[in-house]
């Protein structure tokens, strides 16, 4: 079931418009600030075996104590940091999680001195199959399995598939001009 389709269907009314406002609003629209996809990035990572509606509940309390996805920061982070965000009820507590952002963080530091911001190291290797994609994410980054690459890439839009043609919020991703309908377009 396509993810257009399976909020459509959801219960009760809160988590309908939790979703929707998710979909409607930011799954597969082209990210353009680096701090940002780290976030989007940060999330994915956290959803890995528990459900999206998680996640999404707890959006505000991971930029609270992520210092809003700010990667120089996250970078910088002590092992009194790691101990903070372990000991925070309001995003998931998972020692493997929390080291993968602080690592990826320092990651995407040096990707950023290397080729001047995430986005455009993300740039330089588009476009690219899911299993290349998944080969260089494992190959550059912490935590980084399958299903949460393909997420990632498809909530920004580097991939295809977060809406299918015929769900309305299809055409105002095309008009943000995705990173994979550019590369259909070469």
């Amino acid at each position: 079931m396509s993810y257009c389709l399976a909020i459509e269907g959801m219960q009760p009314e809160s988590r309908k418009e939790l979703h929707k406002n998710y979909h409607d609003n930011y799954y597969g629209y082209p990210i353009h600030d680096d701090n940002e996809l780290f976030g989007r990035l940060i999330l994915e990572i956290n959803q890995a075996g528990l459900s999206w509606e998680t996640v999404l509940k707890k959006e505000e309390s991971f930029r609270k104590a992520y210092d809003n996805f700010n990667i120089q920061q996250i970078a910088a982070y002590t092992e009194e940091d790691r101990e903070r965000l372990l000991n925070d009820p309001g995003i998931i507590r998972n020692k493997l999680k929390v080291n993968a952002a602080i690592e990826n963080a320092k990651t995407i530091v040096e990707l950023q001195k290397e080729f001047g911001s995430f986005e455009k190291w993300l740039e330089h290797h588009h476009p690219k199959t899911l299993q290349e994609w998944m080969k260089l994410f494992k190959k550059t980054f912490k935590f980084t399995g399958g299903e949460i690459v393909n997420e990632f890439l498809m909530s920004t839009g580097y991939l295809k598939g977060a809406h299918h043609e015929s769900c309305p919020i299809h055409s105002k991703v095309l008009d943000q001009k995705p990173f994979w309908k550019e590369a259909e377009r070469k």
